[in-house]
């Protein structure tokens, strides 16, 4: 990522709408309130044939002392380090203001090529109050509407200058996804943050904080992935505004784009039906998972607690016991790193291919072992398997003379053999049986 561009400015001056613009998808949350965005969110972008990153941030706010804008603000200062170049926009609507004097003084002191961009251009008289933050400093304004698009192709052709040769392909959109998810305040963004060693996503103890997905690439044990930190996902009835609805969608969203999902619980409140609302999905879009029982320092403890507590999540779970489980504590940095290692085994146990000749060799060996019960005096005689090219997870296909008898039991003894034969752990399998 050498080619990044900041959007930054004060609350509700229309960064986030110029960002889902740039990018051309609803990435960003928008709204009317000030304060919607909170974390750094990064997208891809391309004008005239060069690909660059681009960073939407949260309102600058100067002499607050709330807590959130308190972290916005460092959020703000990391993005304006990273970039390249930064795209200081403000409110033609509002005018200059004092907030945007403030503002500036912290974006020179960067010493990198700015732009003002004076947004919500959309009538004349707009237009031409765009001429009083030429009192900013700068020599260029360039006066758009995020909401139209207009006037933007002329601040995209002056952006792209800074990138003199056209990018290759975005390497990261190859990269396993491995999506954090889990009800609001299990401790997603904090791990997130450990694992980068920096305040990637805001953390506070109040539920909701993180509202947009948020993506670093990360790398570890010789590999390299994008990680996808994600709101909260609350019941639908516990949903207490529009925010929130739109937060969880994008957190969704990320369950549907990621290979696998680290699904967080937290030790002090147990497995609860939300939890396995949220395996649930994660299961029916066909991702690798891993179970994080976060928050295991503040449990007491003895010899059986970890059995006992492994024993619940089996028995609220029964159909994923193929998912492990693994006992962490953020604060205290206990078992992260083997979290991430076993999700990355997970990914590769989702994208194994066995062959087919192995396949058909062990196989067919425990399917004469124990043979499909007959069914209406009829017998069922699988002859051959193959597995599915290009599925989305492992997915097998049984050639049988009666592929309508073949029983729910008989096909979970299929898929045990499969995983105890392959090693798919963490992986949801699908079976197919289809007339020879």
């Amino acid at each position: 990522m050498a080619n990044i561009v900041a959007i930054v400015g004060r609350p509700n001056v229309g960064k986030s709408t110029f960002f889902n613009r740039m990018i051309e998808q609803k990435k960003s949350i928008t709204d009317n309130q000030s304060g919607v965005t909170r974390d750094r969110i990064y997208g891809q972008a391309e004008w005239q044939n060069k690909l660059f990153t681009l960073i939407d941030t949260g309102g600058y706010v100067v002499g607050s002392n709330d807590v959130f804008e308190e972290s916005i603000r460092e959020q703000v200062e990391i993005a304006i380090e990273e970039a390249k170049v930064i795209l200081f926009m403000v409110d033609c609507q509002t005018g200059l203001t004092d907030l945007d004097k403030e503002f500036a003084k912290v974006v020179r002191k960067a010493n990198k090529p700015v732009y003002v961009v004076a947004n919500k251009a959309d009538t004349a008289k707009e237009l031409f109050t765009a001429n009083e933050f030429y009192a900013l400093g700068w020599e260029k304004i360039f006066p758009i509407s995020s909401q139209t698009g207009s006037g933007t192709g002329d601040l995209l052709d002056e952006i792209v200058k800074y990138f003199p040769s056209p990018e290759k392909e975005d390497e990261t959109s190859k990269l396993p996804k491995l999506a954090i998810i889990g009800r609001p305040n299990v401790g997603k963004s904090s791990f997130m943050n450990t694992l980068l060693g920096k305040q990637r996503s805001i953390v506070t103890d109040i539920a909701g904080t993180t509202r947009d997905s948020v993506n670093s690439h990360y790398k570890a044990f010789g590999k390299e992935f994008i990680l996808i930190d994600t709101a909260g996902i609350r019941r639908k009835s516990r949903i207490k505004n529009n925010l929130e609805f739109y937060a969880i969608l994008r957190a969704v969203k990320a369950i549907e784009e990621s290979d696998v999902c680290i699904i967080m619980l937290d030790a002090t409140r147990g497995i609860e039906s939300q939890d396995v609302n949220i395996l649930g999905l994660a299961e029916r879009n066909g991702k690798g998972m891993v179970i994080m029982v976060n928050k295991w320092d503040l449990i007491e403890k003895d010899t059986h607690t970890a059995k006992k507590f492994t024993e619940q999540i089996r028995e609220r779970l029964p159909h994923a016991d193929y998912v492990p489980i693994i006992f962490t504590s953020v604060l205290e940095k206990q078992r992260i790193f083997q979290t991430i290692e076993k999700a990355i085994k997970v990914y590769e146990n989702k994208t194994r291919k066995v062959p087919t000749s192995q396949l058909n060799e062990v196989m067919l060996a425990a399917i004469e072992a124990y043979p499909p019960p007959a069914v209406k005096g009829k017998l069922i005689k699988i002859k051959y398997i193959t597995q599915i090219a290009q599925a989305k997870t492992p997915t097998f296909l049984f050639f049988c003379n009666l592929p309508q008898y073949i029983q729910p039991p008989y096909q979970r003894y299929l898929e045990n053999q499969l995983r105890k034969a392959f090693d798919f752990e963490g992986v949801p399998l699908q079976l197919f049986f289809r007339k020879k």
